[in-house]
């Protein structure tokens, strides 16, 4: 008899986890109703399971364990990455602009995308650390460029040492940055989570994303969903400081659920569904 519960505890476990890993995470009542055992049942299974160091229990269930990320793509590498999704953020986060405010864009592929969308919004002025960004309101401003839209927007590039991503990052663009207000900060991040907020796998560019969230009255941060539960070598900041999460319909059920209990707004992008506080 104990050898059956035992099997039928290792197949629980088993569909558990892999709930965890397809969903990026779940909840311990989901667990219940899915598997027709007791939240005392589940909760053992979760113990057990973070024991093994396959997942990580949080408040109400159970999220993969996910390893602190050093590597960083180049900015072509990343750019052919989750085109749609990127393409759908962008279009819900360039709604948020407002003609004649002061906003700022990090460096990012999706930030990149953000600016074709904001070519259209008057009278913004960008300040941006990414030199792909700053490239795409120049080329705009060009005379007799295709769509050109002169004078549509004032840019303000940091300066700074240029990482792989083509953001500009240290001493220079801090002092830069940490000089100036915006009313909106359009972050591009490596990886979010609730553990570890918002991170990145470069030590100049965590403290310089530092100086940007510190300079704005309000930080939007878009990311596709394969940035959830990813966790780069430093954190800059932590979810709280964040108004509003802008990801795509790929966002896992329960990770929204969860990043609703952090944020006061979450915008899911190509999606009917969306809250925001």
């Amino acid at each position: 008899m104990s050898e059956n519960q035992n099997l039928l505890a290792e197949q629980r476990r088993a569909l558990i986890l892999d709930e965890v890993r397809r969903r990026g995470g779940v909840r311990v009542n989901e667990l219940t109703r899915k598997l027709n055992v007791s939240d005392m049942t589940v909760r053992r299974d979760l113990d057990a399971l973070a024991r093994q160091g396959v997942i990580e229990k949080v408040h109400g269930g159970a999220v993969p364990v996910v390893e602190a990320s050093t590597h960083e793509p180049g900015f072509e590498a990343k750019s052919t990455l989750e085109l749609t999704a990127k393409e759908d953020i962008a279009r819900a986060a360039a709604a948020m602009a407002v003609p004649g405010s002061a906003i700022a864009l990090s460096g990012g592929t999706t930030t990149y995308a953000l600016a074709q969308h904001l070519l259209d919004v008057p009278d913004l002025t960008v300040v941006t650390n990414s030199v792909r960004v700053a490239d795409v309101f120049h080329a705009a401003q060009r005379p007799g460029a295709p769509g050109g839209r002169p004078g549509a927007a004032t840019v303000v590039l940091t300066g700074g040492v240029r990482t792989p991503s083509d953001s500009l990052v240290g001493p220079v663009a801090d002092r830069a940055i940490a000089a100036l207000h915006f009313d909106v900060l359009f972050l591009g991040v490596h990886g979010i989570s609730v553990e570890a907020g918002l991170s990145t796998p470069n030590l100049a560019e965590a403290e310089t994303n530092r100086r940007f969230v510190q300079s704005a009255r309000r930080v939007v941060v878009v990311a596709d969903h394969t940035k959830w539960g990813t966790v780069g070598l430093s954190s800059f900041a932590a979810l709280d400081e964040v108004s509003t999460l802008v990801t795509d319909a790929g966002l896992p059920a329960g990770a929204r659920a969860e990043i609703e209990e952090h944020l006061p707004g979450l915008l899911v992008a190509g999606n009917d569904e969306s809250a925001e506080g």
